[in-house]
């Protein structure tokens, strides 16, 4: 079916990009949650609770692994053929995924198969969510006016947001809604059905989206935009991998070890906590297009750097409130943390594409956001879990998320500024 040529209002893109993403990240995180609380016992029974937890959160990994060959398969198409192939092939693939995720058998029935099929679905999730991040922040980019760019590119970001409160909001009301035995036994699998209804609505609302201006108006494509990458940009690629790791790393450390960690070590009940993680991150949701407008402002690294400094200076503060495992306590760690990575996470959108020229943007910006979702997002929960002591305030999490936002700190330093009002983004940048 050919995109319409005629030129669309920029609300309706965004709702189209925010939902899509929204569906791309409740595949994804339903997993992380589902690993947080039953994957564990399900498919590696033969481990220890905690070894449990951790080949689960393993899994969960493999999709972080993935998400950056998606990123270069889904950019290749992205810069050969256009934005909206990807925005319709990414969804398509991790729907799939998500619903052959929720009909498998565990271990009891069918033995090692179950965790090798579980970590093969992980993955194609995994190569699906890689692509659709650069498809729809670049559908925003590249139809908003330059100095609104930030704003109408928070849009799509908000989706993660939305898809983590849709996956936490079916495994809340399911959780609260069963026993234990009846969630163990079939209802950790509702919330990856619903994917297959979710994907279908997704790919209703961007069926019809036309192609972006800036694409269109190429006039030379990259025969493989991956070899120019590396050939090329592989230096401001790395810079902007780590710079945004740490924003994955407290995203996942809030909604996906907080979780494991307050109701496995701190003996907290499921259903309550799911809500508060919820509740917060409900809050926190609505500063994210407030600092977008401030990036368009100030500039897109001045808001970057401020907020990995506060999730910095917030970490010793969070960990303390999560070893308390009293709830208002819960509910201020998460809030506040999930408050000071919105401005990183806000202007990240707007930021990356603008590094990089629309001939290989695509693969770039996209490689660069999933390349830090590995770091972040992949080895936090492994990492975390791992370092938690059976007692006391676990300051080796803290230690590690520290150091990811060191390294993200000093990444931003040799970071340039991109606001269009104040640079110009070179040719060849």
């Amino acid at each position: 079916m050919n995109a319409p040529t005629h030129a669309p209002s920029l609300t309706r893109l965004a709702a189209a990009s925010l939902a899509g993403t929204a569906v791309e990240f409740y595949d994804f995180l339903v997993y992380g949650t589902a690993a947080a609380l039953v994957l564990g016992p399900l498919f590696f029974p033969s481990f220890s609770p905690v070894a449990g937890t951790l080949a689960a959160f393993a899994t969960f990994g493999a999709g972080f692994v993935a998400r950056p060959l998606g990123s270069v398969l889904f950019g290749h198409l992205g810069d050969r053929y256009g934005r909206r192939p990807v925005l319709l092939s990414s969804l398509l693939l991790t729907g799939l995924a998500t619903v052959g995720v929720g009909c498998l058998p565990t271990y009891a029935s069918i033995g090692a198969a179950a965790p090798a099929l579980l970590v093969s679905l992980r993955f194609l999730q995994g190569l699906g969510v890689g692509g659709e991040w650069g498809g729809a922040v670049l559908l925003m980019a590249e139809h908003a006016p330059a100095r609104r760019r930030g704003l109408w590119t928070s849009f799509p970001q908000l989706g993660a947001h939305v898809g983590f409160l849709l996956a936490n909001g079916t495994a809340l009301a399911l959780s609260a809604g069963l026993t234990d035995a009846q969630f163990r036994s079939w209802g950790w699998r509702v919330p990856f059905w619903a994917a297959g209804l979710l994907a279908a609505l997704g790919l209703l609302l961007r069926r019809s989206l036309p192609e972006t201006p800036e694409f269109m108006g190429l006039e030379e494509r990259s025969r493989l935009p991956v070899a120019e990458v590396a050939r090329r940009h592989w230096r401001r690629v790395l810079l902007a991998a780590g710079a945004v790791s740490v924003s994955f790393a407290m995203f996942y450390t809030v909604t996906t070890w907080s979780l494991a960690y307050v109701t496995a070590e701190r003996g907290m009940s499921r259903t309550p906590v799911l809500g508060l993680i919820m509740a917060a991150t409900t809050l926190s949701s609505a500063a994210g297009p407030v600092a977008a407008v401030l990036g368009d402002r100030f500039g897109r690294r001045p808001l970057c750097v401020c907020g990995v400094t506060l999730m910095a200076l917030w970490v010793v503060p969070m960990l303390r409130l999560l070893e308390s495992a009293r709830p208002a306590a819960v509910f201020t760690a998460v809030l506040v943390a999930s408050l000071a990575l919105t401005p990183t996470l806000a202007v990240t959108a707007s930021y990356l594409p603008e590094l990089f020229a629309p001939r290989i943007r695509c693969t770039a910006a996209a490689v660069s956001y999933n390349l830090a979702g590995v770091l972040g997002g992949a080895l936090t929960p492994l990492a975390a879990t791992a370092l938690t002591p059976p007692a006391g305030v676990p300051w080796a999490v803290g230690a590690f998320l520290t150091g990811v936002a060191a390294l993200s700190l000093t990444c931003f330093l040799y970071l340039p500024e991109t606001r269009p009002a104040r640079v110009a983004v070179p040719a060849t940048a």
